[in-house]
């Protein structure tokens, strides 16, 4: 862990490390990008979601909203997955020492893993590829698991200036 530690120190003091941190406009505009790629990704995804758990859109079949809202959700993660990187690298320091920043990555890991289960178990099945009336509840508990992680990832995105430190 010390040696992970170390790593981020050296990262979060590199000379782009530091412009970012240090810059008036830098930041702030990379975490703006940060903050709309997640509401473009994570809202998308929370609707869709709501779909596996047939609560919302209950007359479009599962692989139209998949098939659909899909570019745009890979989009948002790009957007995310690139400013995230850029704001770890000014503070990835100070992030490691926060407990909401170590949970939030495993919440995103446990999310991807639900992800990918689903994009490529689930969602290759007979009844949602041939849109079937009664869809299997694997694809509501997937839904349901998706729709509270990424609830969770973000939450603890929030904590993170609030709880900055372990101790």
């Amino acid at each position: 862990m010390s040696t992970l530690y170390a790593l981020a120190e050296q990262i979060e003091a590199s000379a782009i490390g530091v412009a970012i941190a240090e810059s008036r406009y830098a930041y702030p505009i990379i975490e703006g990008i940060h903050l709309i790629g997640l509401a473009v990704s994570v809202g998308l995804i929370l609707l869709t979601d709501l779909r596996l758990m047939n609560l919302f859109m209950k007359r479009v079949p599962v692989v139209d909203v998949l098939r659909q809202l899909r570019p745009y959700v890979i989009g948002g993660f790009i957007a995310v997955f690139i400013s995230g990187g850029v704001l770890f690298w000014s503070a990835a320091a100070r992030m490691l020492d926060s407990p909401a920043f170590v949970a939030k990555m495993i919440f995103m890991v446990f999310a991807g893993l639900n992800a990918l289960y689903f994009e490529f178990v689930i969602a290759k099945r007979a009844p949602v590829q041939q849109n079937h009336p009664v869809l299997p509840s694997s694809v509501a508990y997937a839904g349901v698991a998706s729709f509270a992680l990424w609830t969770l990832v973000v939450m603890c995105g929030r904590l993170i200036p609030y709880l900055p430190n372990w101790g």
